[in-house]
């Protein structure tokens, strides 16, 4: 099974929150990850504390080392295009990507799907067990790593 996952880190978690940083990678062995700069953004100033705790980076190094909210797209729609990209949060994920084209004026070439496209309701609660014993800190590829890793685990099973 070729499988594509992507994860977001975000400045928070309500309305007025933007992504940050954007990993994905694929079974085939395809990844990348970056950091988002929010200046590139009018309007984009919203930042959660706790967020900066959770994913431990700081508005400084967004600033010194993300890229514009225009190449991410433009990254992201050369490496994704026409591809079904998983996420294991999509309703986090699905709005902070809409955040972002939507900032750039660029449209998705690739489409964001959920788990439930991938699994039945009793291998989603497989997943859920499985993840639930992984605390992390929050980085987009670390995320990433774990929904790959818990996803082949439970397709594992119903191979077997």
């Amino acid at each position: 099974m070729n499988l594509i996952c992507l994860d977001l880190e975000a400045s928070g978690l309500g309305p007025l929150s933007y992504p940050i940083e954007v990993a994905w990678k694929s079974t085939a062995g395809q990844s990348d990850s970056f950091l988002i700069n929010p200046d590139s953004v009018p309007g984009w100033d919203f930042w959660d504390e706790y967020a900066e705790e959770l994913h431990n980076l700081c508005l400084s190094e967004l600033r010194e080392e993300g890229i514009s909210a225009v190449s991410a797209c433009e990254r992201l729609n050369k490496q994704l295009q026409g591809q079904d990209v998983l996420s294991d949060a999509w309703e986090f994920d699905s709005f902070w990507l809409s955040r972002l084209f939507e900032a750039a004026e660029q449209t998705m070439a690739f489409r964001l799907i959920g788990l439930p496209a991938l699994l039945s309701p009793e291998e989603l609660l497989e997943y859920k067990l499985i993840c639930q014993g992984q605390w992390r800190q929050h980085r987009a590829m670390n995320d990433v790593d774990h929904i790959i890793e818990a996803v082949l685990r439970v397709h594992s099973k119903r191979d077997a």
